[in-house]
């Protein structure tokens, strides 16, 4: 039975590494086998998607692994130390701090998620079409993106949702705003360099259109470059989004955001250092695993990058 198992991994091993793939899905298998492998060479970037996958199953299964309701108050529990019952200690309001940073994992998953597929697609597009077409298109487009590129993300982020509201939503709807300019400025350099490839002349002589190139030819081609760009950023999303929940500009009260935790508590570092040191230290964790994984992903997907 062994020796059977071993024949087929062996047999598949070969299939995805061949040198002569008989179709288009056999040749995408091999180049994410291939990814896969240097990848997995890579320690560091094997600790960061350990977090990242890590946050995502405690995002998924916080109803369940959740000791406490975490918005529920309990004064008679008010500002325990860490112990066996609380292993995190509890807040001001006597809530277990350890469930508020598990439901607190679904708000900073819910940030990175709703902002990678709202600007990214954005920046793609713009870049694309601001390198494709060159010109006037070009200037314009690109003279917006500069007018963002010139406010930092924080400060340009604070102005929207000052003027939208404090709120989630709106502080999603901010820092999208403000992070798609990068992802622009990627996919026009990508797109510069191969709009007067061969193969795209080959598709225009055989008819097809400006949108179908931009579409199905040179955005496949900046796709790589954009998700390790946005996987970099999302520690930076991260960021922004504990600061305007900081400020009391992003989730409002009693969402566990952990941001507004570490707000919450900074009245009590001193005596009561673990009501913002740990979702702080959740912050930085989490933050750290988005950075370990992108570097990682540049080696693997940017040929530029690696070795």
């Amino acid at each position: 039975m062994q020796t059977v198992t071993n024949q087929n991994s062996g047999g598949l091993r070969q299939w995805l590494t061949s040198n002569t793939p008989q179709s288009r899905f056999q040749a995408r298998c091999g180049r994410t086998w291939l990814a896969w492998t240097k990848l997995t060479e890579n320690r560091l970037a094997m600790i960061g998607l350990g977090i990242v996958v890590a946050l995502i199953l405690i995002t998924i299964l916080a109803p369940v692994i959740s000791p406490y309701n975490p918005i529920a108050a309990d004064l008679t529990k008010r500002i325990l130390p860490p112990s066996a019952a609380h292993w995190f200690g509890t807040d001001q309001l006597g809530r277990d701090i350890l469930s508020r940073l598990i439901y607190g994992a679904q708000y900073t998953l819910m940030v990175v998620g709703l902002v990678a597929i709202t600007a990214a697609p954005v920046g793609l597009l713009i870049g694309t079409i601001a390198g494709y077409f060159g010109g006037w298109v070009d200037a314009v487009l690109m003279r917006i993106t500069d007018i963002f590129l010139a406010f930092p993300k924080l400060i340009l982020a604070l102005a929207f949702v000052s003027a939208l509201g404090p709120g989630l939503e709106n502080a999603v709807f901010a820092i999208a705003l403000t992070a798609w300019p990068p992802y622009a400025r990627i996919a026009r350099a990508e797109t510069i360099t191969v709009r007067r490839s061969d193969y795209i002349d080959a598709a225009r002589l055989q008819g097809v259109s400006s949108r179908g190139l931009i579409l199905g030819h040179i955005m496949p081609m900046c796709i790589s470059s954009v998700v390790v760009r946005v996987t970099l950023d999302m520690a930076g999303m991260i960021l922004i989004a504990a600061g305007l929940g900081f400020l009391g500009l992003g989730a409002q009260p009693p969402m566990p955001e952990w941001g507004a935790m570490v707000s919450e508590g900074r009245q009590f570092l001193l005596q009561q250092w673990w009501v913002s040191t740990v979702p702080g230290l959740a912050i930085f964790v989490v933050s750290l695993g988005f950075n370990l994984l992108g570097d990682g992903l540049r080696d693997v997907l940017d040929p530029r990058g690696g070795d």
